[in-house]
């Protein structure tokens, strides 16, 4: 048995660990399943290994689909979970980091650009806040993108108003809709749930997706920004078609025939 507080696992198990290995992978799964959460503490006590085997467990058990990480533990995956934008500002977070900073130095002084909720687009927040401008303009539908960027003095901050998805911070709906009706911008950036080249730009929600696409018809450039875990999955609502978009930054793990695609469709692709 391994010390709860033992060293990395080893990288190569042989035939008999490797069958642990999927057993205890397996378990796990079952476990998240029936109780719908876990921490990394009660799985370390549980199977008698360290915290570091767990987290590599659950990253493994993650990149395959089978459960949502969070700050401790894991969460029980579902098609259409709304999760909570504390856990999804986690997953994949150093993709999201690359693709805001592809992001920002699209942005120039005197720039009117919308922000579309989404935690990609929070951490293009992020950096505009350090950014050296005289000033800008920012609309944005999300409640966590204002407050970032409510004191940042070369920010001028156009907050649409709406119907509130709590646990994205989003606002939507009519309110939101005719509040852009008399809105130009230079630049949109929109982070979508899911895209696929042949459907288009997607999100669950339907009146996110009619917002974004208002969004989009206020915008001279419309700059998709998605990690690419987000490719080639589909969902509830078409935003649009994918040749309706300029830019696409996504990271260096997007599928490659996704890429070619999108290219042959007219859009220009930034691999972060």
């Amino acid at each position: 048995m391994e010390n709860p507080n033992g060293a990395a696992p080893e990288r190569n198990p042989g035939p008999d660990k490797g069958r642990l290995l999927a057993e205890r992978r397996r378990q796990i799964v079952e476990l998240v399943e029936a109780q719908e959460q876990v921490t990394v503490e009660e799985l370390s006590a549980r199977f008698g290994i360290s915290v570091v085997t767990i987290r590599s467990d659950l990253k493994a058990l993650e990149d395959v689909g089978a459960l949502v990480r969070t700050h401790g533990g894991a969460l029980v995956q579902r098609d259409g979970d709304d999760l909570p934008i504390s856990v999804k500002e986690n997953q994949h977070h150093a993709e999201k980091k690359r693709i805001a900073a592809a992001a920002a130095r699209l942005i120039a002084d005197g720039d009117t650009i919308i922000l579309d909720s989404g935690t990609t687009t929070a951490e293009i927040a992020k950096l505009i806040r350090g950014m050296k401008l005289t000033s800008i303009n920012v609309i944005t539908n999300a409640l966590n993108i204002a407050v970032l960027l409510a004191n940042v003095q070369h920010v001028n901050l156009i907050m649409l108003g709406g119907q509130l998805r709590s646990r994205s911070y989003s606002l939507s709906g009519p309110q939101a809709e005719a509040a852009l009706e008399h809105l130009q911008a230079d630049r949109l950036f929109l982070g979508v749930d899911c895209l696929d080249p042949e459907i288009g730009l997607m999100t669950p929600y339907l009146l996110e997706a009619q917002l974004n696409a208002k969004m989009m018809k206020v915008a001279r450039h419309v700059v998709a920004v998605a990690d690419s875990s987000k490719l080639l999955r589909r969902t509830l609502s078409v935003i649009a078609r994918v040749d309706d978009i300029h830019m696409l930054i996504t990271d260096r793990g997007a599928d490659q025939q996704v890429v070619d695609t999108l290219i042959e469709k007219g859009v220009e692709v930034v691999l972060a």
